[in-house]
């Protein structure tokens, strides 16, 4: 990642725009969905899903949503 120098706080607080076909954004992009892959590898089960109601829908997710907190959890601790 290069170096950037700023002359002032009020400049480091300027957005970097790229515009749309800039090789530079893709790869930015690129390294946002990688940052995030490594911090958060949340893994969903493949495939489709129907369910009978909402409902049912909300305990599947909040089911895979607690797999995951846990697995999170002994990943810290030292236990997978």
């Amino acid at each position: 990642m290069p170096v950037r120098k700023f002359r002032s706080v009020e400049e480091m607080n300027q957005p970097t725009w790229r515009r749309p076909g800039d090789p530079e954004l893709y790869r930015a992009i690129a390294s946002v969905w990688e940052f995030g892959r490594r911090t958060n590898p949340r893994r969903f089960p493949p495939g489709v899903h129907k369910y009978r109601s909402i409902e049912e829908m909300s305990r599947a997710r909040d089911q895979w949503e607690a797999e995951h907190v846990a697995a999170l959890q002994r990943q810290r601790h030292g236990d997978a």
